[in-house]
């Protein structure tokens, strides 16, 4: 539900500026999930570089306590910055990047954090088919210190797969470190969390090319819950 246009956008420069504005619409078939989330996302390419941000809300029937909430459960967004000057270079594919996050997840808990680094593209000819991989610094503003403040991120598409006209697959990965205490004696340094999203333009059968049809699946190792979860997801996406 993240950052599935972000970091590859200042190199599509190369084949013009643009601008890509799209709402996903999930429902959350996971244990203990239940839940509908929105997801808007925005990438703007310009002469120096590239914008990416999203904006994500969690809406749940209920909450720990067996009580009816109405409105939003959670919230989090991100906001990306590509910085490339020398795009025509041999350099080219390589770009700076400043990053902050923010989060509100209920019950007092909240994240702030900024991430400074570098990113590198990866393409075929015509930018169908792209992953780029990232590192970057990531300064914790709250609580939530790491020993070893650094993080991984990929993220990739790829057009057209199999062959199938309208047929996307896309995700990322981000692997970082966070100090989590679960229990006293139990802590653990490290997080992992992946979104491989399948998508199919359905509407380009009756004319609305914009609808798309798919789904995700979010796979996590101590992210919100400790160990590896896996939780399915079904929606729909609206392109602008």
């Amino acid at each position: 539900m993240k950052k599935l246009v972000a970091f590859a956008g200042f190199s599509l420069l190369a084949v013009g500026a643009f601008a890509q504005t799209n709402l996903q619409v999930f429902y959350d078939f996971g244990e203990n999930r239940k839940m509908t989330t929105t997801t808007l996302e925005m990438f703007k390419g310009d002469d120096w570089g590239s914008t990416f941000f999203f904006v994500d809300y969690n809406y749940a029937n209920k909450d720990l306590h067996d009580i009816n909430v109405y409105g939003t459960q959670s919230t989090y967004m991100e906001i990306e910055r590509a910085l490339n000057f020398w795009k025509d270079t041999q350099l080219g594919d390589l770009s700076a990047h400043v990053e902050f996050q923010a989060g509100n997840f209920g019950a007092g808990i909240s994240a702030r954090n900024w991430l400074f680094g570098a990113e590198y593209l990866l393409h075929n000819a015509d930018f169908s088919n792209t992953f780029t991989i990232a590192l970057l610094y990531k300064h914790y503003t709250n609580s939530n210190a790491s020993d070893t403040p650094i993080q991984i991120s990929g993220v990739w598409g790829m057009q057209d797969i199999f062959g199938v006209e309208g047929l996307r697959f896309s995700g990322f990965f981000d692997f970082w470190g966070e100090n989590r205490d679960w229990t006293l004696t139990d802590k653990t340094s490290w997080k992992f969390l992946s979104e491989p999203q399948l998508w199919y333009k359905v509407g380009q059968f009756f004319d609305c090319p914009n609808l798309n049809v798919g789904g995700e699946v979010e796979l996590s190792y101590n992210f919100n819950d400790k160990g590896f979860v896996c939780n399915p997801c079904l929606g729909v996406k609206w392109e602008f």
